[in-house]
């Protein structure tokens, strides 16, 4: 304990030599030499500490344009930096799914990047070198608010770093900011599917509507169907799945081939046979919007051209039941065995339907380049879906690699579309599965096993199956089974008579 005490009688003798040092240097030196002291006594301090450098990012720009970097950074520090903060600032964008946090003025965070400690501090009236406006937190907003003028008075954040990680933050920190900030502004906006508006193709924007708005209407995005709920064959669905996975990682593997960073798929088959549950669950999987196009409302190729043009990253492009859509059919065919036009393709042909006051019409070349010629890369990190019942009457050129890099044919239901389609609509709260005994069971089973043999003889949509289903509900997985069971044996009766007959 002598070390100890020997210790703090040291201390205080040390306090007591500095209260009498400062009250002598207040009675001797004169008031204007105190702050020169300080002065000289913080430039001792800085001596030994470490320098920073410090980034400055205002709100907007000198032309009054939204900052990005600002609304990134306070979107990154709302979501990594904020959780234990004493104050933020809460704003709800429209369709958004929660509030967005972010730094309130005057106040600071800290974050850490690959061991180097950064500190972000918020300012809410700066004057600015250049016109300013009042800044809303929301990764949705469409433009500043509020007057500018030079030297006005607008938010900012500082960026304080040391001095030696100077390149790291500049380079790697910014860019991982505006990465992070990218990939939430994903999670949360509302996903749209959207329409093209017939007979808006004439002029440019105005009144402040751009292309976008003017050529495609939007609503809500909302659809269940995911690639566990799809019934297909379970090696074909996984292929599609890694193939799309595939696709939007590989960025810089198309620019550097010089590809467009697009791909083409064609779905075809029967009605019925899920073609439509495939495009929601492929937006769902890669959660892009949804762009689908009626070609019969378009009036022209450069109406079609700009229509691709106006289009937004990370979307997919569908145009169903192009066999009916068009004229685009097997120039390779001879005339006499050519299908007659649909209904659909007569009402794009009807003269009395002039969308510029002037006969104008697409044409196959301004569908072809339209998927894969020059304008089709003019937007990135898309993809091209087209359907038909007929694949046999489209044209060869429409077809080939480049333009419908994967060829996916849907068919009839299986024994894996059957468990699929059992457990999305009949699933087992309908007979309560914890309460059924062994006998339940095995007879479920067997009635799968015995409508998955019948569905190797006869031909039945997944839509059909379905309706089945939701025609049952409410009777319990085992009466639903068993209506499907006597169905199927109905409808293989129906063939083999319909055999004899042409036999006969």
């Amino acid at each position: 304990m002598k070390p100890a005490s020997m210790s703090w009688s040291s201390l205080g003798s040390l306090v007591a030599t500095a209260m009498v040092v400062r009250a002598t240097v207040r009675e001797v030196l004169p008031p204007e030499a105190h702050g020169a002291l300080r002065a000289l006594l913080a430039r001792a301090a800085a001596a030994f500490a470490q320098p920073t450098d410090t980034i400055v990012v205002y709100a907007v720009d000198a032309n009054g344009v939204p900052n990005e970097l600002y609304e990134s950074a306070q979107l990154y520090l709302g979501a990594r930096c904020l959780a234990t903060a004493p104050a933020l600032h809460l704003h709800k964008p429209h369709g958004a799914p929660e509030p967005v946090a972010s730094l309130p003025a005057d106040h600071a965070a800290l974050d850490t990047f690959r061991g180097i400690r950064v500190e972000w501090t918020s300012h809410g009236a700066e004057a600015a070198p250049y016109g300013g406006g009042a800044y809303s937190p929301s990764p949705f907003r469409g433009g500043p608010r509020g007057g500018f003028g030079v030297g006005t008075q607008q938010r900012c954040l500082r960026l304080q770093f040391p001095r030696r990680h100077r390149d790291v933050v500049r380079g790697a920190y910014v860019a991982h900011v505006l990465a992070v900030a990218a990939a939430l502004r994903l999670k949360m906006r509302e996903r749209k599917l959207y329409t093209n508006n017939p007979g808006m193709y004439c002029g440019g924007g105005r009144g402040g509507v751009d292309d976008h708005q003017m050529m495609w209407s939007a609503h809500p995005f909302v659809h269940p169907s995911t690639f566990d709920t799809l019934a297909i064959d379970p090696a074909l669905r996984d292929g599609i799945r890694d193939d799309l996975l595939r696709f939007v990682r590989r960025r810089e593997h198309y620019a550097r081939d010089g590809r467009s960073w697009k791909r083409g798929y064609l779905l075809h088959g029967l009605p019925g046979t899920g073609k439509t549950s495939l495009i929601a669950a492929i937006a769902n999987l890669l959660e892009f919007d949804i762009y689908d196009l009626e070609l019969t409302a378009v009036g022209s190729n450069s109406d079609l051209r700009r229509l691709l043009a106006s289009t937004r990253p990370k979307s997919l492009i569908v145009v169903e039941d192009i066999d009916c859509s068009l004229g685009l059919f097997d120039r390779t065919r001879k005339s006499s065995s050519s299908p007659p036009p649909s209904k659909g393709a007569d009402q794009f042909y009807d003269p009395t339907f002039p969308p510029h006051g002037r006969r104008e019409t697409i044409s196959l070349s301004g569908v072809l380049n339209f998927v894969d010629g020059l304008w089709s890369s003019c937007v990135g990190e898309r993809l091209i879906v087209f359907t038909t019942n007929h694949v046999d009457r489209l044209d060869p050129a429409l077809l080939r690699a480049g333009r419908m890099d994967r060829k996916i044919e849907l068919g009839y239901c299986k024994g894996h579309a059957l468990r699929v389609l059992a457990s999305n609509y009949l699933g087992p709260g309908d007979d309560d599965a914890h309460e059924q005994s062994d006998d339940d069971c095995g007879r479920y089973e067997e009635l799968m096993g015995e409508a998955q043999r019948l569905l190797e003889e006869v031909h039945m949509t997944p839509a059909d199956v379905a309706e089945v289903f939701m025609g049952c509900e409410g009777d319990g997985a085992h009466a639903a089974m068993q209506k499907l069971v006597d169905d199927l044996n109905c409808k293989r009766l129906a063939q083999k008579c319909a055999a004899s007959k042409e036999d006969v």
